[in-house]
């Protein structure tokens, strides 16, 4: 993946629910996007805007009504199910605004297991475990299950464990949302170093017009069409 390249393009994608009915809301109304690897951008947007449905459907977990969706150089919107599958688990990485952590394993066997299920061995994927926990400084918490590691401490994992099949493109909703102010911080630089140093293309919805301010570029979704 090299630096500058577009990785993710979203060209005239529209999204209604509840087509046809009296309570149809048009969410999207051509929404266009072009994400570069290596840089970060913001998306900023009030609750109920379209956000969350702009980061499923540009993580191939939802389809639009209309328009393309391209990864890599392929478009896959109107691509089989098995194959957007396949190019989600290869090429995307998704955070949340709640962990998602499996509770009854380590914070490094959650950044394993999905390196596992794409099939590499164990040791590569302790390995490339370890590595992530420490560049975000949870190492030496590697052995702790999600309940006893703090807020922070968990979204830091779940950044790894998104990372952990060298994604291109990250997706992030609202990552720091259920952190106080230091914490989150803290968190949006460990992000921000995973971004650099793994050199793939992000996008963050989030409420936080500082922590969006510090990214690349800020886009802002106003009528179902992003500018920016």
């Amino acid at each position: 993946m090299s630096e500058g390249e577009t990785v993710l393009r979203l060209a005239g994608v529209t999204k209604t629910y509840n087509a046809g009915l009296p309570n149809e809301v048009a969410v999207l109304r051509g929404t266009d996007l072009n994400l570069r690897a290596g840089e970060a951008v913001a998306l900023v947007a009030p609750s109920g805007a379209g956000k969350s449905t702009l980061l499923h459907i540009a993580g191939l977990l939802d389809t639009p009504d209309d328009g393309t969706v391209e990864i890599g150089g392929q478009d896959l919107s109107g691509a089989p199910d098995a194959a957007r599958t396949g190019v989600r688990r290869r090429d995307v990485g998704f955070v949340y605004q709640f962990h998602h952590l499996l509770p009854e394993f380590s914070a490094a066997e959650n950044v394993i297991l999905p390196q596992l299920a794409n099939g590499i061995a164990r040791a590569a994927a302790g390995a490339r475990a370890r590595d992530l926990l420490d560049s975000v400084g949870v190492a030496s918490r590697a052995d702790h299950r999600p309940a006893a590691l703090s807020g922070g401490e968990q979204q830091r994992v779940a950044f790894c464990r998104a990372l952990a099949n060298r994604p291109r493109i990250l997706l992030a909703d609202e990552p720091t949302g259920n952190l106080d102010p230091a914490t989150s911080d803290r968190v949006f630089e460990a992000l921000m170093a995973l971004v650099r140093g793994e050199g793939l293309a992000a996008l963050v919805a989030t409420h936080n017009t500082d922590l969006a301010a510090r990214m690349d570029r800020v886009l802002r979704m106003e009528e179902g069409r992003l500018v920016g």
